[in-house]
């Protein structure tokens, strides 16, 4: 059995996202800097838009950070947003629209809740039904293992052309369809960044083709990266 997107796919792939307006440096109606430092002098820098509670969860030795900016508590609208740090300040790389789960969000994420869980996660492992293409993050190829969880014909048939696992109860250095949840099933998993569908997800966040191809590309992980994700009122607890 294979789980993606927090849930089993019978028949169709939970994630997606499509295009909409967004304010190109960051989360959809908030004026995010493209570059932010320390917000008091002698403190840690932190990533535009986070507050201290999730600021507080981002290792001190990243320097790559996705910030998935979520519309709403309740929405499946969200806008994603490459940083890297340079010195002390996080500064743009990138920004794609984006999709999250079709419920919203949660801090405390289950198994078929259809919300995607708020807080701060490692990158380590991608992988896709496309082979590499040139992801510097430790990449599983495997077109039957991906292709298995959608029918053909089926409009979710490349959700997993590329993806990203988000490193919520999973075990790192293993295949993104990797069954294993070391917190127990109910807290759900399979969670990834994967190619957008037009809609809300199970639980995953969707970008672009062309988002995740930059971010296969780009995420290093010497940097440590790290996905920062939730609706804009936790993020900026």
């Amino acid at each position: 059995m294979t789980l993606a997107c927090g849930v089993l796919l019978a028949g169709t792939a939970a994630c997606a996202g499509d295009g909409g307006h967004r304010n190109h440096a960051g989360a959809p109606g908030l004026n995010i800097p493209v570059a932010s430092g320390s917000p008091h002098p002698g403190a840690a820098p932190r990533l535009p838009g986070i507050g201290s509670r999730l600021s507080k969860r981002v290792p001190a030795d990243s320097r790559q950070a996705v910030v998935v900016y979520g519309d709403d508590r309740d929405s499946a609208e969200s806008t994603a947003v490459l940083y890297e740090k340079h010195g002390t300040a996080w500064k743009l790389a990138g920004s794609w629209p984006a999709h999250n789960g079709r419920q919203g969000w949660t801090t405390d994420h289950h198994l078929d809740d259809e919300r995607s869980p708020v807080g701060v996660f490692s990158l380590t492992d991608a992988g896709g039904s496309l082979e590499d293409p040139g992801s510097r993050l430790s990449y599983w190829y495997d077109d039957n293992a991906f292709a298995s969880m959608t029918e053909e014909g089926d409009e979710h048939a490349h959700d997993f052309d590329y993806v990203i696992a988000i490193d919520y109860n999973r075990l790192k250095g293993v295949p993104p369809f990797d069954w294993n949840r070391p917190q127990g099933v109910e807290k759900g998993g399979g969670i990834w960044l994967h190619l957008d569908h037009g809609d809300g997800t199970s639980a995953c966040v969707t970008v672009p083709e062309s988002g995740m191809k930059t971010l296969l590309r780009t995420l290093n992980p010497r940097l440590h990266p790290v996905v920062v994700m939730g609706d804009r009122e936790h993020l900026s607890a």
